[in-house]
């Protein structure tokens, strides 16, 4: 799937919300255990449950990483569970030069088959290329990120005048198009994301940190939104992790249904 046609599918169901599997076995709910099995398992039944609701799912890559090579097959199969109709991202972050940024690109693209990656631009213009090189694929770059730590680089002032993100935004952007090339803005970054659309008002961006993070769906509409929604807002532990009970599958699908009808406020009118 690519970005034309998640924005088809945006429209057709009125919701821009992603759910993202960051899935931890020591915090499955009730009747898991933490086993490749129970995890696959898990993961499925997350999915099964917020279809209606969601039109793409993250898979952060490191929780399945860390496991080694189970952790790589549990991925597969995760992925394998997403349908075509919903936009499939994996969060790697990933960040190097020329060689071996298009490995990960191979990587992610071809071998595990992702409809897009999310990729870390401080290597510059060579580390991005190879993945915005793939036809019908996205690349989502970091853009502001929310945590603790972004003030360290993210919000360094330049001697243009610039902040450091706004250069990386509108150089970024310059080496893809709205097409093929997202952001990431975090949602607690709200305050910012009216400024930020001045940037790159045309990109889509995704928007991680609401719910267990803090930001809401209605700050992130009100200063994000566009004509063509430009807007994937992702949810992880709010949903997932909605219940700890058996009740887990009937409670991230609640969880995501709520998301979605605050997101369906963003189309009226």
């Amino acid at each position: 799937m690519n970005i034309r046609q998640l924005t088809a599918s945006i429209f057709q169901k009125r919701s821009y919300l992603c759910v993202g599997l960051d899935t931890d076995g020591t915090k499955l709910p009730d009747g898991l255990q933490d086993t490749p099995k129970d995890i696959i398992a898990f993961n499925r039944d997350i999915i099964d449950a917020t279809l209606d609701s969601a039109v793409a799912y993250k898979i952060n890559t490191a929780f399945y990483e860390a496991m080694g090579q189970k952790g790589w097959e549990i991925m597969e199969a995760t992925l394998a569970h997403i349908p075509k109709t919903h936009f499939s991202i994996a969060d790697a972050k990933r960040g190097d030069i020329g060689n071996t940024a298009a490995q990960y690109a191979k990587t992610f693209f071809e071998t595990y088959q992702f409809d897009a990656v999310t990729v870390a631009p401080y290597m510059g213009s060579d580390s991005v290329q190879p993945f915005l090189a793939y036809k019908d694929k996205t690349t989502i770059v970091l853009g502001l990120t929310s945590n603790k730590g972004a003030d360290d680089f993210e919000q360094l002032a330049l001697a243009t005048g610039k902040r450091l993100y706004e250069q990386v935004l509108t150089t970024v952007s310059s080496w893809g198009s709205p097409d093929n090339l997202m952001f990431v803005v975090g949602a607690t970054q709200a305050e910012s994301l009216q400024h930020i659309r001045t940037l790159v008002p045309d990109h889509f961006l995704l928007v991680p940190g609401v719910g267990a993070q803090g930001g809401t769906v209605e700050e992130v509409a009100a200063a994000g939104w566009t004509k063509n929604c430009g807007l994937l807002v992702n949810v992880s532990r709010a949903v997932m992790y909605a219940s700890s009970g058996t009740d887990y599958k009937a409670a991230a699908a609640e969880a995501a249904r709520k998301y979605h009808q605050q997101m369906m406020q963003s189309f009226e009118g």
